[in-house]
């Protein structure tokens, strides 16, 4: 489920969206008010709807490592204040 916060952030719990779109920009924050669902925000951009867009036609080309070392940094930032 991905969510527009207002017109300045978006948020989206899909964690392989987070994933990719967190190798190009940072997230702002996680939202953890639901305990069984993690939001990640990140500051809208023309170039972040790009990406976004991007993504969903399966136009991006990431090295295996680098998309699961920053996976590995995300779950890291997830579970840290558990």
């Amino acid at each position: 489920m991905n969510q527009l916060l207002d017109e300045n952030y978006y948020s989206t719990n899909d964690l392989s969206l987070t994933t990719t779109l967190s190798l190009w920009y940072p997230i702002e924050e996680i939202n953890r008010s639901n305990p069984r669902k993690a939001f990640f925000i990140f500051r809208k951009t023309p170039e972040l709807e790009k990406l976004i867009d991007q993504y969903f036609r399966n136009e991006i080309k990431v090295s295996p490592q680098v998309y699961f070392n920053q996976l590995r940094v995300i779950k890291a930032r997830l579970y840290a204040n558990e």
